[in-house]
């Protein structure tokens, strides 16, 4: 298996990877309940370097480190605003054998990822969220035993979610659906782009209730952010008609999965009676998030 650098989208990595780190993940699922957690991080220093507020991925990342005999450091600041990547880059890369970054724009992460060999993995940007998905997908493979077949529906603009689901459509054997009202769908470009060589299905849809029908996998993100009443009023008039509600859901198959990613905020892309629906599983899946990307470090690291 070749040496993977970075890990800034799912597709810097080829079918057979994503599957070994699945693979991977399950295996240190199972040293984590025995305690017996491998020593493959031992004397390796890393780097978390996270903007916003996010905790889980950030937890997640920190625990396994130590777990598995890292040395973990948080870096101050924010990606690229106080000094050029150009310089920053070389400065963490004589101290860490590893950095883990969320930032504001993938551009960054690309430009800071290519000034150092030091391995650099995706926390979350813009248009990325590799790691979340990822995981995600090793909760429902437990789950249904097989990533085959999965008919997955993502509801909501093109966010870093919505992109990395289109991304996992193209390196694996699922069906994913963008659904969404027709102004914030994927577009022609991207998604010509993405079904070139896919190994899924990749489609788009205005059909809510059409696609819920047919799901093995429901996955919602947080309505569109808005900068005034008007635009909020608006965004609101666009998708209430796309919000999953307890109602939709009984009308999914019995064994569907739903996920609606946290942070979840009720009344808009969910209602507060779909949360307490027996298909929602939040968070026995984002239990995930340890083990998977204790995999993709172990990967990144080879």
């Amino acid at each position: 298996m070749r040496k993977m650098k970075k890990f800034i989208s799912l597709l810097d990595c080829t079918t057979d990877e994503l599957n070994s780190i699945l693979d991977r993940a399950d295996e240190l699922e199972k040293c984590w309940n025995e305690n017996q957690m491998p020593q493959c991080l031992k004397e390796k220093q890393v780097g978390l370097w996270f903007y916003g507020q996010g905790f889980r991925n950030r937890l997640a990342f920190e625990i396994g480190a130590r777990a598995m005999g890292a040395s973990v450091s948080y870096i101050p600041g924010e990606l690229g605003v106080n000094e050029p990547l150009e310089d920053i880059g070389p400065y963490l890369q004589n101290w860490f054998s590893m950095l883990i970054v969320r930032c504001k724009r993938q551009k960054d992460l690309k430009g800071l990822a290519e000034s150092i060999s030091t391995p650099v993995i995706n926390a979350l940007t813009e248009i990325g969220h590799p790691c979340e998905i990822l995981s995600d997908l090793q909760f429902i493979r437990k789950r249904r035993g097989t990533l085959d077949g999965l008919n997955a529906v993502f509801v909501g603009e093109v966010t870093n979610l919505g992109m990395s689901w289109l991304e996992a459509g193209n390196r694996l054997p699922i069906s994913v659906t963008h659904v969404s009202p027709k102004k914030y769908q994927a577009d022609d470009e991207l998604m010509h782009r993405l079904r070139k060589s896919a190994k899924g299905r990749i489609s788009r849809s205005e059909d809510l209730w059409e696609s819920i029908l047919k799901a093995d996998l429901i996955y919602t993100d947080c309505w569109p952010k808005s900068e005034s009443a008007e635009e909020r009023k608006q965004i609101e008039t666009d998708f209430l008609p796309y919000q999953i509600t307890a109602d939709l859901l009984s009308q999914a198959k019995a064994d569907c999965i739903f996920l609606p990613c946290p942070p979840v905020t009720r009344g808009q892309e969910v209602s507060e009676d779909a949360m307490k629906s027996p298909l929602c599983m939040n968070f026995e899946a984002k239990r995930y998030l340890l083990h998977c990307q204790n995999a993709i470090m172990e990967h990144a690291m080879n």
